[in-house]
């Protein structure tokens, strides 16, 4: 299993995602009418930014890591944190605003937006260092928090309305129990950050077997939601 992870990891889970993306983007004439629309081009980018975040070893690959080396780029952890840490947590938050339909709930969505990047702004200043080294941990619970928020209220409205009675046919419900799911497996992560090398490779395996098989679940939900569910029920 370790020697399939170590071969395998990042094929499987690119292979996810640009599948998801592009069912979206097959899908698009479908959800054009509606607020999807937005979240298959977030697939889209999440496909490329996950993509993009090998940069560290093409430079390896191609024998030209003496280029990075040494500098703030040595590591992806400041792309991973700026653009989906704190992009996707935005997005989410969007997203949400978006297809919720109560102006009140909205306002408080909208509010919960800009307090969420007024307070990565502060994290990501005072743990400057770290946003080059490793995960910040207290933004990643800050965005989870956010997400989980973000998701409830979506939750709340439709067990407060007619929706509730169709919601199994709805790829907002399947996105939002989705992405509650996998943001609430994989922020734990964070927390043993600290034995992520290759000096304890338990670790290493148990880590990349948990990413692998949240990122499939993720994506493949996804996947099957852009194909069988009906725009028109949302």
């Amino acid at each position: 299993m370790n020697e399939f992870l170590s071969q395998n990891y990042f094929l499987i889970t690119h292979s996810v995602e640009f599948l998801a993306a592009g069912t979206g983007l097959f899908f698009y004439k479908k959800y054009k009418s509606t607020a999807v629309i937005y979240f298959i081009w977030f697939l889209v980018y999440s496909a490329i930014l996950d993509f993009s975040m090998l940069y560290v070893r093409f430079f390896k690959t191609f024998g030209i890591y003496d280029v990075i080396e040494d500098t703030i780029f040595e590591k992806n952890y400041w792309l991973a944190t700026i653009f989906w840490v704190i992009g996707s947590t935005i997005f989410y938050v969007f997203y949400f605003q978006k297809i919720i339909s109560n102006p009140k709930l909205k306002t408080i969505l909208n509010f919960t937006k800009w307090i969420f990047i007024l307070l990565s702004i502060l994290i990501l200043e005072y743990n400057y260092t770290t946003l080059y080294n490793g995960n910040i941990t207290i933004l990643d619970v800050v965005s989870t928090l956010a997400v989980f928020f973000a998701i409830s209220l979506y939750l709340y409205e439709v067990l407060n309305s007619d929706r509730i009675l169709i919601f199994y046919k709805s790829i907002n419900f399947y996105i939002s129990a989705t992405v509650l799911v996998w943001w609430l497996v994989i922020t734990p992560l964070g927390f043993y950050e600290l034995y992520f090398s290759t000096a304890d490779w338990n670790f290493v395996f148990l880590k990349w077997q948990i990413f692998l098989f949240a990122n499939v679940f993720m994506y493949v939900t996804f996947t099957l939601a852009l194909i069988f569910c009906k725009p028109q029920y949302d």
